[in-house]
């Protein structure tokens, strides 16, 4: 019996393997964790969905995986027993390749052993229901890897399917047009001709900060404005209550104020609480508050985000402001803690500097960033 990577959620299908949690010869039981995956800016733990003996891990750490990745192998506890609903596969005289799918080049079948070919006398397993409606699409479903048990199609699988040859199409008609630029490779620089140089490998959570940096600077048009305010009676307000906070169990800073202040400031003006829905060009006017707080860690910047911040007083905002930020630096965030934020603050005052330009989180459409407070004389 193989485990392989089950679907990880929306906006993941890959990720890196942090750690693994079983070892050749353990039992393992349904629904226990045999390992960790950093998908995006979260680990997920990965559970399997069988029980038995592992009898070989295909994976290692820090290797790549996407959904359908072959992790381990399991002897169930009745392996003894052949199971006579399950036909056995017919020998393949030679390896075939897989036809085109519809993300370019072959299908991601062609990879894996066990993939059952056009030619085979046995059906890919799907419900009855499940094949007609396939039949009626003019849908192979031989093309489709299935993600259930026994690699059994259902349709989730067959919807993902669709959605990927919609993808395909509409990437092909932007090709069509002229309109999708090559992409450029940046020429490579040898340092250690100037002195001695060190190398280390970017992290999976640098590789992703990158990469969504890159896309929501080219994507979205910044303006920025810069303004200062007086803080002063607010600081007031901290040094008065900071005590009783901290004996509670919070922290009470600058940025539980500034949620806030926040969602005070995008109920007055909503077009800042929005996303634009691109392909029916709408506008999405979002009548809940979701506030993500900028986390600055060893590997990089996380954005978890505080749910529901205009139904939570200031003490609430203070103590989840301070587990999220604890649970960030140990990566131990969850993948749906970093998710649903409709605006953005980033606060840089712990370091120093003043006005800054942060890059708006999409598809957020306003980010608020927060400098250095100080002291000094106004004349008003």
């Amino acid at each position: 019996m193989d485990v392989k990577l089950p679907p990880l959620g929306e906006g993941a299908d890959s990720g890196t393997v942090v750690s693994i949690l079983v070892k050749e010869g353990d039992e393992i039981s349904k629904g226990q964790t045999i390992l960790e995956l950093e998908t995006g800016k979260a680990v997920a733990p990965i559970p399997t969905n069988a029980g038995g003996k592992v009898t070989r891990i295909h994976i290692r750490e820090g290797a790549k995986a996407s959904v359908g990745t072959l992790l381990l192998s399991l002897e169930a506890a009745n392996a003894s027993a052949a199971d006579p609903a399950t036909p056995a596969k017919p020998p393949v005289s030679q390896k075939r390749t897989a036809p085109p799918s519809p993300q370019g080049g072959t299908d991601e079948q062609e990879d894996d052993p066990e993939s059952e070919s056009e030619e085979s006398s046995f059906p890919p397993p799907a419900s009855p229901s499940l094949r007609r409606l396939a039949n009626d699409l003019g849908i192979n479903l031989r093309r489709i890897r299935g993600t259930e048990h026994g690699g059994r199609i259902v349709l989730a699988d067959l919807k993902a399917y669709i959605q990927r040859l919609q993808s395909l199409a509409a990437r092909s008609k932007v090709s069509d047009q002229g309109a999708r630029p090559a992409k450029i490779v940046p020429p490579t620089v040898d340092f250690s001709r100037f002195g001695p140089i060190a190398k280390r490998p970017m992290s999976a959570l640098r590789k992703v900060i990158s990469q969504r940096m890159t896309e929501n600077w080219n994507a979205i048009p910044h303006v920025t404005q810069f303004e200062e305010i007086d803080i002063s009676r607010l600081m007031e307000l901290r040094k008065k209550y900071a005590e009783a906070y901290e004996k509670k169990g919070a922290r009470l800073t600058l940025t539980s104020f500034a949620i806030k202040a926040v969602v005070t400031t995008l109920k007055k003006h909503p077009v800042f609480n929005t996303s634009l829905d691109e392909t029916a060009e709408e506008i999405v006017f979002k009548e809940y508050f979701h506030i993500g707080v900028a986390v600055d860690t060893e590997l990089g910047l996380i954005v978890p985000v505080i749910r529901d911040a205009d139904k939570k007083d200031l003490f609430q905002l203070s103590r989840e402001l301070s587990e999220l930020a604890v649970k960030a630096r140990e990566r131990k965030v969850s993948a749906e803690e970093l998710q649903g934020g409709t605006f953005t603050i980033s606060n840089q005052g712990g370091i120093g500097g003043a006005h800054f330009t942060p890059i708006v989180n999409k598809p957020e459409v306003a980010i608020l960033g927060l400098g250095k407070g100080s002291l000094k004389p106004v004349v008003t």
